[in-house]
């Protein structure tokens, strides 16, 4: 109810979950004759429109060209929440292709699913491809949502709208089922209201699956309980670094920023100082032609094995030429058209690419 009363006017849920209350009956059942499933039994989570659900809901990451597109399974973690007791409510709307579509795009908005707005000021920025998840839970529409991440898809959502978001190790959360950009970066991960509810939500994401290699680095490091980290004197020792220049000019931000470290300094962490370095930025150029020839091979596995017209990044930028009034009305597809250029994972650029980001 609350999601279609005040909902329409942020837009962060793409849709919802038509056997959302039956299931949630079900749940309710079984609690009342002793059987409690996990730490998320009979709480409402909403997911990022990437993730693929094996019921009645799509899954498009925003793009009209895979409207209709229905999983065959649930990614493994959705099976994680399901496993837990959570209720699948619905799907949030994104970024289009995760923000990976365009250098001129706009955040929180695609072409299935319109503009998420900013939960705080309207016509503001909700900034990552998370927005939906980030505005939906900031908004009390749903209790938890997860959201995904490359370069600070559920951070950035997360600090806008003024909930708690996480980005896990990648291997820590796996990503079989979820719409993909980059192999090496990609990842889920929670975002809620409080800290300790994000912890109980990493810990049911969290797991070894045999259908994504990166979670098997993971298998001596992973925690089922991250509770027992959330101590009141955590950051004593710590070395949390800033970064020394001051960002924009905005004197409220400043003093907000010097809030923070002082915090820091009191509960008992360091902050060090931190330079700027030209170098790191002079990385991303290594970094973005990585995540191009991982989005293409992705892109392309997902969508030959999906119940779709559309089986290749090649189909895709056919479709929304074909239909540019309505897939591509405020930005172009230049990022997909890019991508699509590029070869395949044995390609020597890909390769040194690939090197210079990790050095």
């Amino acid at each position: 109810e609350e999601i279609d009363k005040n909902g329409p006017s942020i837009n962060s849920v793409i849709e919802l979950n038509p056997d959302a209350l039956v299931l949630a009956r079900e749940l309710d059942n079984e609690l009342k004759n002793g059987k409690l499933r996990g730490a998320l039994h009979g709480i409402p989570v909403l997911i990022k429109d990437n993730i693929d659900t094996a019921d009645k809901m799509q899954t498009t990451a925003g793009a009209l060209a895979l409207e209709g597109n229905r999983a065959r399974n649930d990614a493994y973690v959705v099976k994680r929440l399901r496993d837990a007791g959570a209720i699948i409510l619905g799907k949030t709307n994104l970024s289009e292709w995760a923000n990976f579509r365009s250098t001129s795009s706009c955040s929180g908005w695609s072409s299935r699913g319109g503009q998420t707005k900013n939960p705080y000021i309207i016509d503001h920025n909700p900034c990552g491809s998370s927005a939906g998840s980030g505005v939906a839970v900031s908004s009390n529409l749903c209790t938890i949502s997860v959201g995904t991440e490359t370069d600070g898809s559920v951070v950035c959502p997360s600090s806008v709208s003024g909930v708690v978001g996480i980005k896990p190790t990648v291997g820590l959360v796996s990503r079989t089922g979820i719409i993909p950009i980059s192999s090496t970066q990609d990842t889920a991960g929670p975002m809620a209201r409080t800290v300790t509810d994000a912890a109980i939500l990493l810990g049911v994401l969290s797991g070894i699956d045999s259908n994504d290699n990166s979670t098997l680095d993971s298998k001596q490091k992973k925690e089922s309980d991250y509770l027992k980290f959330l101590e009141k004197n955590y950051l004593s020792g710590k070395r949390i670094g800033v970064e020394k220049k001051q960002q924009g000019t905005n004197q409220f931000m400043h003093a907000l920023q010097k809030k923070s470290t002082d915090l820091i300094k009191s509960l008992g962490g360091t902050v060090v100082e931190i330079e700027y370095l030209d170098a790191i930025n002079d990385l991303g150029e290594s970094e973005f032609e990585v995540m191009q020839y991982e989005f293409k091979e992705g892109v392309n596995s997902y969508l030959k094995q999906a119940d779709l017209k559309i089986k290749s990044l090649k189909d895709v930028i056919e479709f929304n030429l074909k239909n540019e009034d309505v897939a591509m009305p405020y930005f172009k597809q230049e990022t997909l058209i890019s991508s699509n250029e590029k070869g395949d994972l044995s390609d020597v650029k890909y390769k040194e690419a690939l090197r210079k980001s990790h050095r």
